[in-house]
């Protein structure tokens, strides 16, 4: 594919993200950052770099002083432990196995997979609904097993890998961006004292 033509069919995709969905996503993470909630994120692959990109943005880009900071945890980080899991267990636990102990009600578990069919994701999803955490998904191709098993699903459709993980950097960028703006908004309605005097 040239080169161009790769470009304008990402450009052509990107009309296609589903935004209302992607609104509920930001919602979302205020809501549990409000709450002090824990945001876990997961994927495999290209994804799983998303997933670790996705967590470094979370927990740094929105930071404004006097505002909470995002709780978050990509479960692509821990080599040891995921390395321990896949050879004693299973690479389909890869993901859930450390979901177990950590996920709590309340908490959100981000799952990515390019094709929606990713059997760790779809395994960590079942684990933190089970615990009463908020599942999103984003995936590509037909949307996969993922898509319909989470409760918010940002779809992308299109069956070429690189182009749909391409978009969801883009959104995770987009994503922590508005957090940013909601945190810069806030943190201006504070009422500064004069001189320590009320």
């Amino acid at each position: 594919m040239d080169v161009r033509v790769y470009f304008s069919t990402v450009q052509e995709l990107l009309n296609k993200v589903p935004f209302a969905a992607v609104d509920q996503v930001v919602e979302a993470l205020i809501s549990a950052n409000q709450a002090g909630q824990t945001v876990f994120i997961c994927g495999n692959g290209g994804s799983a770099s998303t997933a670790t990109h996705f967590g470094c943005d979370l927990a740094k880009r929105p930071i404004v002083a006097g505002q909470p900071r995002y709780r978050v945890i990509p479960l692509t980080d821990n080599n040891a432990l995921m390395t321990a899991i896949s050879n004693d267990i299973s690479y389909d636990a890869v993901f859930s196995e450390q979901l177990i102990p950590l996920v709590r009600k309340g908490d959100i578990l981000i799952g990515i997979s390019g094709s929606g069919n990713s059997k760790n994701v779809i395994k960590a999803v079942e684990v933190a609904k089970a615990a009463g955490a908020t599942t999103i998904g984003f995936s590509g191709y037909d949307g996969g097993k993922l898509a319909p098993a989470v409760d918010i699903s940002v779809h992308i459709p299109s069956f070429n890998m690189a182009m749909v993980e391409d978009v969801h950097l883009m959104l995770e960028h987009s994503i922590c961006e508005r957090l940013l703006a909601v945190n810069q908004e806030a943190a201006a309605l504070v009422p500064v004292s004069s001189n320590g005097n009320h």
